[in-house]
């Protein structure tokens, strides 16, 4: 009898826990809307579908998991033709990438580079110059979460050098930088060996928690703004 009565308490506190979860994600639903958020990855090394890009994705990855309302997206910088900024805007690949950038939808951006020289790569900083019209146009990025995600040849090869970099250029457009957890407090740091991540448990983890946590403070921006 006592193991019964035990069982039916665990179930009765288990249907009262799924209630109130249920009821818990309606009214986050509901404040913010019940709207689509879209977290945007971009992948900013010249060597599509490696490292950076597996990286990336495990950050997207985690993001999506943290609420269906997250929609995400990677793009793959790799092989395509991106120049920097100049007056007479070239007319190359960061055409089709622009409307992804203003979709009224979008909510966040996890940025991805390898760690060129302790710097980010050439491809990376055009992609940043090139989001110029965003701040032209009314700052369209302003007030959006951004993570990045870093990976090096090496554990210490420059990957934390690399997300102040970006985090600082992506302030020039109003964006709100978002860092990950401990061990990796700016971002995603990741240590390529023989071009490969899926060794570095560390490295992925601190790219999962970035992640995560830009989704938690995309819902709450959002939840404001609603």
């Amino acid at each position: 009898m006592k193991s019964n009565l035990t069982r039916r308490n665990f179930l009765a506190t288990a249907g009262t826990a799924a209630l109130a979860a249920t009821a818990t994600s309606a009214l986050a639903a509901e404040s913010s809307g019940g709207k689509t958020l879209k977290i945007l990855g971009v992948a900013c090394s010249p060597r599509k579908g490696m490292t950076t890009v597996k990286t990336v994705q495990a950050a997207l990855d985690a993001a999506k998991a943290v609420d269906a309302r997250i929609q995400v997206e990677l793009i793959d910088l790799g092989g395509l033709s991106i120049a920097g900024w100049s007056p007479a805007i070239p007319k190359d690949d960061f055409d089709a990438i622009l409307p992804k950038l203003q979709d009224p939808q979008l909510a966040g951006l996890i940025i991805g580079s390898p760690s060129y020289f302790r710097s980010m790569s050439a491809l990376c900083k055009a992609f940043i110059e090139r989001c110029m019209p965003l701040r032209e146009g009314g700052m369209l990025l302003a007030n959006k979460p951004v993570g990045v995600v870093a990976v090096g040849g090496n554990r210490n090869g420059g990957q934390e050098l690399v997300i102040e970099q970006i985090l600082m250029a992506m302030l020039s457009y109003g964006m709100v930088s978002v860092g990950g957890n401990s061990p990796a407090m700016l971002g995603g740091t990741l240590w390529s060996t023989k071009d490969e991540v899926s060794q570095d448990e560390i490295g992925l983890q601190s790219a999962k928690l970035l992640g995560r946590h830009l989704a938690e403070v995309a819902l709450k921006l959002a939840s404001r703004a609603a």
